[in-house]
């Protein structure tokens, strides 16, 4: 049949003027759109008249009644002449507005209801969709997904962003129930440092505190500390630390390890191979839980729980052992650490010397020859078997120094005279006393001697050559500190040693560096000279 939907619908005559032949016709904003009505009889097909009862130029009234004071409805000019009802072969009737009841008032004011409901119908559920539409949802399946590249970039990024925001509280916990090992305190990713409180059922020897460097551990064995550990005191205890052996892959240096290595100067290579796991809140902070590989984590992958800016605020996975471990870092919780003085003290700021300074250290020398000698204490977490503890003097006119020495954990004594570039030692008897017995026994002065062995012969020999030449190279101050009453200046020296000087230009305290990074340390009590019994000037 031959429809024309672009003609115009007919209009009726009425009183009045008529509008003009071009008028867009009442259909505008109307309740529902023009249908055509199919002719059956091979007329053309006619327009429906769209809105009847409405008032002429207005495009959204209400119907008006049939009759309107005293004007009365035309009739239609097209009745007689609409088709019957025709359906389609096994459907429904057409849906081209010949079934349709007449237009009245009821039937205009419900179809506008039903357009009003289900506006509200669509909306409402384009809302919940949005409501429930997120970026990070998992696949159709409901199980994990592939990373984004947005968020393989995350991963690659968290340990740069970790190491710029310099350092975090941390709790740890290492293996379940009665093997469980908790450790809280803090990880200093610029030095870097880790300094621990251990505690749980399982915590065993390391219960106590632990301070480590990339290259050192150190720990402070408390067994009468309370089972659940604590924050350690911002300020560490000065005594009874030793060195630990740092066992790989388990254990106190396999946490340091996991901590230490979760800062990096440089982002990593994108992870390709990542899954994204769910959304969470940590401490209130909405996170991606995400599994991708992480230096220096093992296999499997572990679990990270990452926010919207690259910060880590929670892993679990293994330890190169197996074991399991969690940590949770605390971002906002970063106060300054200070490392204990075998790890190098208050880092300070190290800058170039004064004219003052620099004078202090040209005239070392000739001051240390005029004192004569000093009395020296030695600390030197050298190994977990061979923690040194000397005492002794020193002597700048001979020169020569004369100690005795303990190895902790073994208990071993020596007695050792040194002068420059040689050192003898003896044994003595486990339950000697302490200080060594004066004069210096003809024994040790017999015995041959050999070029300085360990760190703490290198030490002595370097405390003994002060007293030839002034320091040289290049030396800055690292920090001003202090001993006992009195403040000092320390120097960092080529090398790896330090002096510390007071106002006056007496050395207080001598440092070494060793190969591990630990620094030991002899403390001097100038005015003493070796051997001599006097008294401290």
């Amino acid at each position: 049949m031959g429809t024309s939907p672009e003609r115009r619908p007919r209009r009726e005559p009425d009183t009045g003027t008529p509008p003009p032949a071009d008028e867009p016709g009442r259909q505008r904003g109307a309740s529902r759109p023009h249908r055509l009505s199919a002719r059956g009889d091979g007329d053309q097909a006619v327009p429906r008249e769209p809105g009847r009862g409405h008032r002429r130029g207005r495009t959204s009234a209400p119907t008006r009644p049939a009759t309107v004071a005293g004007r009365r409805r035309r009739a239609d000019p097209l009745a007689g002449r609409r088709p019957t009802l025709t359906t389609r072969p096994g459907g429904d009737p057409e849906l081209d507005g010949a079934d349709d009841p007449p237009d009245g008032p009821d039937r205009r004011r419900i179809a506008l209801a039903a357009l009003v409901a289900a506006a509200a119908i669509s909306a409402a559920t384009l809302v919940a969709g949005l409501l429930t539409w997120a970026p990070h949802r998992a696949d159709e399946t409901g199980t994990a997904r592939p990373l984004t590249a947005a968020e393989a970039d995350r991963v690659a990024a968290l340990r740069v962003t970790n190491l710029r925001d310099v350092r975090a509280g941390v709790r740890v916990t290492v293996g379940a129930d009665a093997a469980r090992t908790e450790l809280v305190g803090w990880v200093d990713w610029a030095r870097p440092l880790v300094y621990l409180d251990v505690g749980g059922p399982g915590a065993g020897a390391d219960r106590g505190l632990v301070q480590a460097t990339a290259s050192a551990l150190l720990v402070r064995p408390d067994p009468g500390a309370l089972p659940t550990p604590a924050r350690p005191p911002l300020v560490p205890p000065a005594d009874r630390w030793r060195m630990r052996e740092a066992a790989g892959g388990h254990g106190l240096g396999a946490v340091r390890d996991l901590l230490i290595g979760l800062g990096a100067d440089r982002v990593d290579r994108p992870a390709t191979d990542g899954r994204w796991l769910r959304d969470d809140r940590v401490g209130g902070v909405p996170v991606d839980v995400l599994q991708a590989p992480l230096a220096p984590a093992g296999d499997p992958p572990p679990t990270l729980w990452v926010d919207a800016d690259a910060r880590l605020h929670r892993l679990t996975g293994r330890l190169a052992d197996g074991t399991p471990v969690t940590v949770d870092l605390t971002r906002a919780d970063r106060p300054t650490l200070h490392p204990v003085d075998a790890l190098g003290g208050r880092p300070g700021q190290p800058r170039a010397l004064t004219d003052d300074e620099a004078a202090r250290l040209a005239a070392l020398p000739a001051r240390l020859r005029a004192l004569g000698g000093a009395a020296v204490t030695v600390a030197a977490p050298l190994a977990p078997s061979a923690d040194l503890l000397a005492a002794g003097t020193v002597d700048w006119t001979s020169p020569s120094a004369y100690l005795a020495v303990i190895e902790e954990g073994s208990g071993r004594r020596t007695l050792r005279w040194a002068r420059p570039g040689r050192v003898a030692q003896v044994q003595r008897s486990p339950d000697g006393p302490a200080a060594p017995p004066t004069p210096v026994p003809p024994a040790l002065l017999a015995a041959p001697a050999r070029p300085p062995g360990d760190d703490l012969d290198r030490l002595l020999d370097a405390a003994l050559r002060a007293a030839r030449r002034p320091p040289a190279g290049d030396i800055v101050r690292v920090r001003e500190d202090r001993l006992g009453d009195r403040t000092v200046d320390v120097f960092e020296l080529p090398g790896g040693r330090r002096l510390w000087l007071d106002r006056g230009g007496l050395p207080r305290r001598m440092e070494l560096r060793t190969g591990p990074g630990v620094w030991i340390r002899l403390d001097l009590t100038p005015g003493l000279a070796a051997g001599s019994g006097g008294s401290s000037a």
